[in-house]
């Protein structure tokens, strides 16, 4: 209770059927909340929304899980203002693979895997798992890589779940012995094993983690905690061959918790029920791939990464990656699809837009409508007017090397 802990929903779903084996809705200490459903309250997704952010970019062929990103201080122009992203251990990794960005929960690099597959292009993907935002993708912005949109438990386990089935998502039930018959495709099977993978990968996930904590079972999982902003709410969610178990932790009020995270709240409590499930099965050590993966020894230059077998969709292998010529450049704002209104009630000076890019290394500049603007090395103030607009970062060269599209609606105030 000092920790502001005091209570937890727990779901547990058969993965073949989608029957729901245990619904417990509120495990809270506190009587005047004792009716409130924690299954189906909405509360901030935290860190649990990162590995679709992954999956969406390996289906995309935007990233494999051997792609190298910075994870270094960033900050981002938006419209309300500089946005600043941090690690929950407010330190940075520098240069690391795409499998342990994920395993690890690394923040930045979620953020610029967002800026790469489009804010509105994750947005639709969550919809199509199950996820209901109640805001446009607009709303949320770079937050939505960080877990910034409200979801349930109900919701999050399916999601889990269908990446447990392979990418194809059904329907849960409450009904006993109930065969979901209606699939729809999500991810595609590779997709959703190489992120499966990486959720299992005990080293991978050290790097924040430790080796020793209660994501490790003696039996092969795929497991990814979460925890939101000011420790309100902590979640952990994962699956097994045969079960998906999700755990919420925290208080009904809403109130911040104290020392409390995905890793020492609801992760015990996911490990401990998971155990129980899997107690006197037939153990498997790691999944079956699909077709269409295949595993490829890669060695790494430029940065201390020992070299070693990762899993591609077919096509996409490399057996070497370079730090400086794998660091992809990126266009950090606007992200795809911006949307951008004018309003004619503020002086012209105070609305202008940055553009802000990573250049991975190289000399780059800033294209806008095939016209040229500067150099890429700083953020660019640019003053919009309403129209559409390509904006394109291109070596001296003329090489693309990353491009978005975006629009400005509304007009400034004439100037007399």
């Amino acid at each position: 209770m000092q920790q502001q802990a005091n209570a937890g929903a727990v779901l547990v779903l058969n993965n073949q059927t989608g029957e729901v084996l245990a619904y417990v809705a509120n495990s809270g200490l506190v009587e005047d909340s004792v009716w409130v459903d924690g299954v189906q309250a909405a509360r901030q997704a935290g860190s649990t929304l990162k590995p679709f952010l992954y999956g969406l970019a390996f289906d995309k062929n935007l990233l494999t899980a051997a792609s190298v990103i910075d994870d270094q201080a960033i900050n981002i122009s938006t419209d309300l203002g500089l946005y600043v992203p941090q690690n929950y251990e407010k330190d940075f990794k520098g240069a690391v693979t795409v499998r342990k960005a994920l395993a690890s929960s690394l923040n930045i690099p979620a953020v610029l895997t967002l800026s790469k597959v489009g804010v509105e292009n994750f947005w639709r993907k969550l919809n199509d798992l199950g996820f209901k935002l109640e805001q446009q993708s607009d709303y949320y912005g770079n937050s939505l890589a960080l877990g910034g949109a409200d979801i349930s438990l109900w919701q999050l386990a399916n999601a889990y779940r269908a990446l447990a089935n392979g990418g194809q998502k059904t329907e849960l039930t409450l009904e006993l012995n109930t065969q979901s018959t209606e699939a729809k495709t999500v991810f595609s099977p590779q997709a959703s094993f190489i992120v499966a993978d990486i959720l299992s990968d005990r080293n991978a996930r050290s790097l924040t983690f430790g080796y020793e904590n209660p994501l490790a079972t003696s039996f092969w999982t795929a497991v990814k905690t979460g925890t939101s902003k000011d420790m309100r709410d902590n979640w952990c969610v994962g699956f097994s061959q045969h079960f998906t178990v999700a755990v919420w932790i925290g208080n009904m009020q809403g109130l911040p918790m104290r020392d409390v995270s995905g890793i020492t709240g609801a992760a015990p409590i996911w490990h401990s029920v998971m155990s129980y499930l899997e107690a006197g099965r037939e153990q498997q050590i790691a999944i079956t791939p699909p077709k269409g993966v295949v595993q490829q020894e890669v060695s790494f230059e430029g940065f201390a990464q020992p070299s070693y077998n990762e899993w591609f969709i077919e096509g996409t292998e490399q057996s070497k990656v370079s730090y400086l010529a794998d660091t992809v450049a990126t266009i950090l704002y606007p992200v795809e699809g911006t949307r951008i209104a004018l309003d004619p009630d503020m002086p012209v000076a105070v609305q202008k837009v940055f553009f802000r890019a990573h250049t991975g290394g190289e000399l780059l500049h800033f294209w806008l409508n095939d016209h040229y603007l500067a150099s890429a090395k700083s953020d660019y103030a640019w003053q919009p007017r309403r129209g559409r607009y390509h904006l394109r970062l291109k070596t001296t060269s003329g090489q693309t090397r990353a491009e978005v599209r975006f629009e400005v609606r509304g007009k400034l105030k004439s100037i007399r």
